[in-house]
């Protein structure tokens, strides 16, 4: 509404066609439920189309037709992405499948739901919510406790400090390699993808914390959105860590739509596959997006092939039998598979993604060191961010970074937070990486 006025009609158009269409799903029977459905749907697919995928499918087209000697008549659009519109337009999607499933039942009061599509904490990044968890709590009287509204101010200020200090920190290195990829050697790139495992993970887990920390603050639960992804130890486990709103999304109402696990299991690879490179093409209109999805379906449609195999290997070589170091092993193999699709998701397109694959691999040259200070600060945010993950993995199981029996502890914690994000944390007005999509 700030930048461009107009753009509210967006929600307002999404807003108004989902809140009738969730009536008239609860009030029709037959095909003419499907109907409402499917109109639905439309709409806000629509919508996403034309403002995230239409200049991109259209240069494609046009490169399409020019390679066969045609030119393209059809012009691109001079329009901007309206921030957070694949979040909201998700959130909504939710209800009206929701209400055609006989799991929601049609809200009436046309306020109530427009707050559930615009309630502000999580609006432009997340969680994507679902009508059971969400909308019954615009109902109930919040009143204010003192305890929670300290939980939720202490998850915003761990979330503000994971942005400030640690991904924007990160993201100072990481600009200025992968945007001169070409100048750079191996070894410098393999950091630099590294530190942007860590970035995009502050970055959005930093907003999830500061989203969800608010609405508490007011007394709203929202769920989990990560947990600790980079302690998985398969890749089917990383996506039950990251992100965890979208990924059950598409389990729910995509992979699940197209057979699940109900399916012979060619056909689940397929789907599988499928729902991991739609999942790319959600996240952005450019082929290195849809690279990543297609990489990570790749990973999990191997895993499931390869189950049998693998646990016969493990037992020949007696990892089985060390089951400590086995569960350190997967954790850095998903990881090192993590940061290889990494680089797809960060390159600026797919030819610098394929030319700092070939150098990582190549592994040659000096490290990139312009700014002592900058890789000092990243590695020391990296392993203050792993100390505390740590801790909380196998230890603490807290949402929040510290919990101690000793007040004056925490007090002291939180006050050293706000200090490191006053005196070392980036304010150079650099938006959430995730605010794109």
């Amino acid at each position: 509404m700030a930048f461009i006025p107009v753009y509210l009609l967006i929600l307002g158009f999404t807003i108004i066609i989902d809140y009738f269409a969730g009536i008239w799903l609860e009030k029709t029977q037959g095909k003419e439920r499907k109907y409402f459905l499917i109109a639905s749907l439309i709409a806000n697919i629509g919508v996403l189309a034309v403002f995230k995928y239409y200049n991109f499918l259209n240069t494609n087209l046009s490169e399409l037709l020019s390679s066969i000697g045609y030119i393209n008549q059809i012009p691109n659009l001079s329009i901007i992405l309206p921030i957070g519109l694949s979040f909201h337009t998700f959130q909504a999607m939710s209800y009206t499948i929701e209400v055609y499933r006989g799991n929601q039942k049609a809200e009436r009061n046309f306020g109530i739901y427009s707050l559930y599509v615009m309630f502000y904490p999580q609006l432009v990044a997340g969680p994507i919510e679902r009508p059971q968890n969400l909308i019954h709590q615009f109902y109930e009287k919040h009143y204010f406790e003192y305890a929670r509204v300290v939980e939720g101010l202490k998850l915003m200020l761990w979330g503000l400090f994971m942005k400030l200090v640690i991904a924007d920190r990160l993201a100072i290195y990481v600009n200025a390699v992968y945007n001169n990829a070409d100048q750079h050697s191996g070894k410098t790139l393999a950091l630099a993808t590294v530190f942007f495992a860590f970035q995009i993970y502050c970055d959005f887990a930093g907003y999830s914390n500061i989203a969800i920390g608010a609405a508490k603050v007011m007394g709203f639960k929202l769920m989990t959105n990560f947990n600790r992804p980079y302690f998985s130890r398969s890749i089917s486990e990383f996506w039950k860590r990251w992100h965890i709103s979208l990924s059950t999304w598409f389990r729910d109402y995509l992979y699940i739509s197209l057979g699940g696990n109900r399916v012979k299991v060619q056909r689940i690879y397929l789907n599988l596959f499928l729902v991991f490179v739609i999942s790319g093409l959600w996240h952005g209109a450019n082929w290195t997006y849809i690279i990543w999805g297609a990489i990570n379906g790749f990973y999990l449609v191997f895993a499931i092939f390869t189950e049998k195999w693998r646990k016969k290997l493990n037992h020949v070589i007696f990892l089985d039998r060390a089951p400590h170091f086995h569960n350190y092993l997967q954790i850095g193999i998903t990881f090192i598979l993590a940061c290889f699709a990494w680089i797809f998701f960060r390159a600026n397109n797919v030819n610098d993604a394929l030319m700092i694959v070939e150098h990582i691999f190549s592994f040659q040259g000096s490290i990139y060191i312009e700014d002592y200070q900058q890789l000092i600060y990243g590695f020391a945010g990296i392993g203050f961010l792993l100390f505390i993950e740590i801790m909380r993995e196998y230890n603490i199981h807290s949402a929040l970074p510290f919990v101690t029996n000793h007040r004056y502890k925490e007090v002291l914690a939180y006050t050293v937070l706000v200090i490191l994000i006053m005196t070392v944390g980036v304010f150079d007005g650099g938006q959430f990486i995730y605010f794109q999509f």
